[in-house]
């Protein structure tokens, strides 16, 4: 690993000399800004969040000072003392070695195809339908058609070198302030106009059920700061950089976030709002104000004229913003999961870094196949009930993700006192603590991920995800867990087929030479 800024000691593969050598240095930083506020604001969850009324809109608020701020401070701190190639994978791997590393990374790098092809494209399409076509939901084979399209061009996307490819989360944060701002005074429109959904002040009061549905969506939301220090050796000046983009991408996640969910709480009543179809049709609700009406028949929206043709921007905006939360996410996980490879924790294969590009070709093709798979799965096993599928995939990537953090939340501490010589220039404030809340709340969440409801009313009414029926708690645990077992198996896996790797370890000289200390 290039720890250039302190002698650490550590084994340095020779693959990974040879694989470095085709980094270059183009991730500036406001780069690091609009990547993160790519990574962090993703519109998917909006309408799953908000469709627990009021009460949602005081959880995010909570979470975002219980763990979204702890959670920016301590990544802080990794990013600018260990700022190389792998981010999250080095750390883990310094604090706890290369096995917990690879298994640790490979939850960390799964997640990402699995939402690319189950909850990212999925929305896509339903925002494709809604809005193009004026139906919920696409037939079975334009949905492939559609989705499949959506996936291989994100994963063409993040091939691209990264001196094109970060442009790609710039263009993604833009669009998201586009998206949101005209949303936003569509609502204010609206407002005079119509009115709003009413509700009283004791709405805002947190409720249980909320703690238990809504904190591991809100932790799947707020988790991401670490993601570009995936490209740490491609960073022009992490030291500084870094704790720039990490504040400056907290303050806009939480408006961007803010913002739309209590535009939806106001403009919808809580019945009406689903995890897939939430942000959807609160946006189709309030360009009505530009033209188009809500039939009176079976209440569907009809956008005409100005409202049509903001609906169709809007539309795009929505598409764009998905498919670069997806990019962005598959740009530094797959980084992630090449460093583990070149390191000894994975197959050799899938650790080259291409020459041409910059970026770690192979194992970007590899997550397009298995979004791919994940895609086809998903829909056959739902039997293409789009919502089923959107909730059912969303619970696997948000549980795959959050044991990831397991790993990483404590590396913290660990290498404090593991590592006390490397240059810090930043420090968090009260390392045990943020290691140790961060980690107690990421456990909480995965408990009721896999057991919603858990020490309350398991999988009662008020905590078993939307489109499950009460007797399907044990189908939905399997369907969560069996997944999360494979890809265990799979960390360890990749962890044995790089034995051959980690054995051929560099000299001091080659080293040296290579500038790696």
């Amino acid at each position: 690993m290039s720890l250039d800024h302190s002698p650490v000691p550590y084994d340095v593969t020779e693959a990974e000399l040879v694989e470095k050598a085709k980094l270059r240095k183009h991730f500036g930083r406001f780069d690091i800004l609009f990547f993160l506020i790519c990574t962090l604001v993703g519109v998917d969850t909006i309408g799953t969040v908000a469709a627990q009324g009021a009460n949602a809109f005081s959880w995010m608020m909570i979470m975002a000072v219980v763990f979204f701020i702890p959670s920016a401070l301590l990544f802080a701190e990794l990013g600018t003392a260990f700022p190389e190639e792998g981010g999250p994978y080095v750390w883990t791997r310094l604090a706890f070695g290369r096995l917990v590393g690879a298994v640790n990374n490979f939850l960390y790098w799964v997640t990402n195809p699995v939402w690319l092809g189950g909850t990212l494209a999925v929305s896509a399409a339903t925002v494709f339908a809604t809005f193009f076509l004026d139906q919920s939901e696409l037939d079975t084979v334009p949905f492939y058609i559609f989705t499949l399209i959506f996936v291989w061009v994100g994963v063409l996307a993040a091939i691209l070198s990264f001196q094109v490819g970060k442009w790609i989360p710039s263009i993604g944060a833009f669009s998201r302030f586009a998206l949101l701002g005209v949303f936003t005074v569509s609502v204010i429109v609206y407002a005079f106009q119509n009115g709003l959904h009413g509700f009283g002040a004791g709405d805002f009061k947190p409720a249980l059920s909320g703690l238990v549905v809504l904190v591991p969506v809100l932790m799947f939301q707020y988790v991401g700061f670490e993601l570009p220090s995936s490209a740490g050796d491609e960073m022009t000046d992490p030291q500084k950089d870094v704790p720039f983009a990490i504040a400056g991408s907290a303050v806009a996640a939480v408006i961007l976030y803010g913002v739309p969910i209590l535009g939806i709480i106001l403009v919808l009543p809580t019945e009406q709002v689903t995890s897939l179809g939430g942000f959807i049709d609160a946006m189709k609700s309030v360009f009505t104000v530009y033209g188009g009406e809500v039939g009176s028949a079976d209440g569907g929206i009809v956008l005409t004229g100005a409202g049509a043709v903001i609906g169709d921007i809007c539309a795009v905006l929505f598409i764009l913003a998905l498919l670069t939360s997806g990019v962005a996410w598959i740009m530094g996980s797959d980084r992630a999961l090449a460093v583990s490879a070149f390191d000894g924790a994975g197959p050799r294969s899938l650790g080259v870094i291409s020459a041409r590009f910059g970026t770690p070709v192979r194992v970007n093709i590899f997550s397009g196949i298995l979004s791919t798979l994940v895609l086809i799965g998903a829909h056959q096993v739902t039997g293409g009930n789009a919502e089923k599928l959107f909730v059912t995939v969303l619970g696997l990537a948000i549980s795959t993700t959050l044991v990831s953090y397991l790993g990483i939340f404590p590396a913290l501490i660990v290498l404090r006192r593991k590592l006390p010589g490397v240059q810090r220039r930043y420090k968090a404030p009260a390392p045990m603590f943020l290691s140790v809340w961060l980690t107690l709340l990421i456990l909480f969440a995965t408990i009721q991920l896999f057991f919603p409801g858990l020490f309350f009313d398991w999988f009662g009414d008020d905590y078993r995800p939307s489109a499950w029926e009460a007797d399907e708690k044990w189908t939905y645990f399997v369907v969560e867990l069996i997944p999360l077992a494979v890809f265990v198996v799979a960390g360890v896996g990749f962890w044995a087929m790089g034995r051959k790797t980690r054995m051929e370890l560099a000299t001091a000289d080659e080293i040296a030479a290579a500038r790696i200390v």
